[in-house]
């Protein structure tokens, strides 16, 4: 659903927003020759320290560390020839980038921080909270926290694959009010502008629904990065979730921020109100164990806020256990709810469809009244 358009200058300025993720991709940061574009980001540090003295804290999502490393190591393909290549690129890059941060925050006076996370720091329940107490932490004290994932490390099966998720998720990590995404675009349009001469900017989206994510395009336009339109939609979805409001603006000006501020074209996706703090994880995490498929009564009933009976579910998939996070899903394959699971997968499957005094039965015993209960449930 797409409303008039509410302005990026009050949303996310330092008194609606008290702390901001700038997330800065890889296509601004890093020149075509894998060289940084030094004097573009002294023009965004600079817009970050105005921010600063105008009392908003700042957290730093920054890509550029695999292309960076890719030249200085001289591996193809921006060293995204294969894992390996872009393992060593990031570990070798991941130096360059905090380095320059440190020294350009540095000349203003003000003290970076670095912070690489993997998708399992910010799944697993525990380490999630870790890494919200040291962001918080940080932020308090006045740092300016540069994150990115340790792509070193992280493999295909564990990574977020691109950091406007990232920024998402740090920013319900940090407790942030509101995320820009500094990308090569201004924003979502209706169609791709690159092949519809008639698409338009959308310039604010109040709901992800159907017609907003047939909107965005899959790929990455600069062909350095990894993320696309519909990652970004992802970590609006992710953002406003937990409360934050989301834009997507065109960084490739000097001055992003102060260009935002001033009524630069962009995307804003509006927030809807915050939950509470197990819900907002539950909400935010990208990852699931299994699926339970809802007839149309059990999705009514969730929708004012029911539990999940075992009355109310066609089907299972995968393999979980009792506390894993599991994604239920409509009738239309649409995933509606993301919960805690009160049954292991193969129980839920001999007593879906049953009523609960029938549960017994079938089980010999019947210890929890649903297969997902609303406290540790979060609808999407």
């Amino acid at each position: 659903m797409m409303t008039q358009s509410p302005s990026p200058a009050s949303l996310l300025s330092a008194a609606a927003c008290p702390v901001l993720v700038v997330k800065v991709g890889s296509a601004l940061l890093v020149a075509p020759d894998g060289t940084v574009r030094r004097e573009w980001l002294a023009s965004l540090v600079d817009d970050i320290a105005a921010r600063t003295s105008a009392g908003q804290r700042i957290v730093i999502v920054s890509s550029g560390a695999i292309a960076l490393g890719a030249r200085r190591l001289g591996l193809p393909k921006g060293g995204r020839a294969s894992l390996e290549d872009a393992q060593a690129a990031a570990a070798t890059g991941q130096i360059a980038l905090s380095q320059c941060w440190a020294e350009l925050l540095g000349d203003h006076a003000i003290t970076a921080a670095q912070m690489l996370v993997t998708l399992d720091d910010l799944e697993d329940r525990r380490r999630f909270l870790n890494a919200s107490a040291t962001l918080r932490r940080l932020i308090a004290l006045g740092v300016v926290p540069v994150i990115n994932e340790n792509d070193s490390v992280a493999t295909e099966e564990i990574r977020f694959g691109d950091n406007d998720r990232l920024a998402a998720r740090i920013a319900q990590a940090a407790g942030a009010g509101g995320v820009v995404l500094l990308s090569d675009v201004d924003g979502l349009y209706t169609a791709n502008p690159k092949n519809d001469p008639d698409a338009k900017l959308v310039e604010s989206v109040a709901r992800i629904d159907a017609r907003i994510r047939a909107m965005a395009d899959g790929g990455s336009a600069s062909g350095m990065g990894s993320g696309g339109m519909l990652s970004k939609l992802e970590a609006a979805r992710i953002a406003t979730s937990a409360g934050a409001h989301l834009a997507i603006a065109n960084g490739t000006h000097d001055h992003p921020l102060a260009r935002l501020a001033a009524g630069g074209r962009a995307t804003v996706f509006t927030a809807g109100p915050q939950g509470k703090g197990r819900k907002l994880w539950l909400a935010g995490r990208m990852t699931a164990r299994g699926r339970i498929t809802v007839d149309p009564g059990a999705e009514a009933a969730l929708v004012k806020g029911s539990s999940l009976l075992a009355a109310g579910a066609t089907a299972v998939d995968g393999k979980f256990v009792r506390g894993d996070v599991i994604e239920i899903l409509n009738a239309g394959g649409e995933t509606i709810a993301r919960g805690l699971a009160e049954y292991d997968a193969a129980d839920v499957a001999r007593i879906m469809g049953l009523r609960s005094d029938a549960i017994a039965e079938v089980l010999g015993y019947a210890p929890r009244s649903s297969l997902v209960h609303r406290d540790q449930m979060v609808m999407l």
